[in-house]
């Protein structure tokens, strides 16, 4: 059957159409050549809802409670040195330390945890790598975390170790903490650290 000549100027304009379509659709579709452009340059001033426009400096003060003993530690030796070190040197800890707003376990109220592992990384004295999160529960860092890095002399009044990064409310942080020691039963090994922590973060 004939079509109809009203229908041709509809039909050729239809037929423009899918052939753009499929032109556009074929252009989006072609896998890039440039490996480089997988990245996209972003303005920070838009970024996180325009909080970036806000960097603030906080402290925080918590008690970092490290449990080696009882039924229920929360640090346990992953590893240990095949060789007799003075210092300990090799040994591997992994850590769920309970974070309190005081020094006293049982009474202070808990705001978070240090999720990570301390490792004795010198030979000649008890020098720790410390790679840990500080992952809180509590308040309005709820859900929030400060990633730390650093090295941990024990046996020095003051360490200071770097804040490497954190998330939801600590994004892009950057800062330092400073570990003092509060207390050591020397029967059981248990530790209680305070921890000063100043954070950059939006």
């Amino acid at each position: 059957m004939a079509t109809p000549t009203t229908a041709l100027p509809l039909l050729a304009t239809t037929t423009t159409l899918l052939l753009l379509l499929s032109i556009l659709n074929n252009v989006q579709s072609k896998p890039s050549n440039n490996d480089d452009d997988f990245g996209t340059s972003l303005d920070p001033s838009k970024a996180l809802g325009g909080r970036m426009k806000r960097e603030k400096l906080s402290h925080l003060r918590l008690y970092w409670h490290d449990v080696v003993s009882g039924p229920n530690p929360t640090a346990v030796m992953v590893t240990s040195p095949n060789r007799t070190s003075a210092s300990g040197f090799g040994t591997v800890i992994m850590i769920d330390d309970a974070l309190t707003l005081g020094p006293d376990l049982k009474r202070s109220k808990v705001v978070g945890r240090a999720q990570g592992l301390y490792a004795v990384a010198s030979q000649t004295e008890v020098g720790l790598i410390m790679a840990m999160n500080f992952a809180f529960i509590e308040g309005k860092y709820n859900g929030s975390s400060i990633s730390i890095m650093g090295r941990n002399r024990v046996f020095t009044k003051v360490r200071e170790m770097p804040i490497v990064g954190g998330s939801g409310l600590f994004r892009f942080a950057r800062g330092y903490v400073q570990a003092s020691t509060h207390t050591v039963n020397l029967k059981t090994g248990d530790a209680v650290v305070e921890y000063n922590v100043y954070v950059l973060h939006y």
